[in-house]
């Protein structure tokens, strides 16, 4: 009978013992974060707009939420 993760701790022993077993996990864990940063590029052009005027648009919109 196979242990269910409980803990943060449990789910990184999984993945490890499963990674040692199965390598093509590199491959899925990849192209997942590739995927994650794809969209929060995306997401962050479309907010802010490219090269300077991201900038200028990143740093209002950081003072306005009281970030900065």
């Amino acid at each position: 009978m196979k242990k269910t993760p409980k803990t943060d701790m449990d789910y990184v022993v999984y993945y490890a013992v499963n990674l040692k077993q199965n390598n093509s996990l590199f491959k899925d864990q990849k192209m997942m974060i590739e995927s994650q940063m794809h969209s929060s590029e995306e997401l962050f052009r479309n907010m802010f707009g490219t090269g300077e005027i991201f900038k200028i648009n990143a740093r209002r919109y950081l003072k306005k939420v009281g970030i900065v």
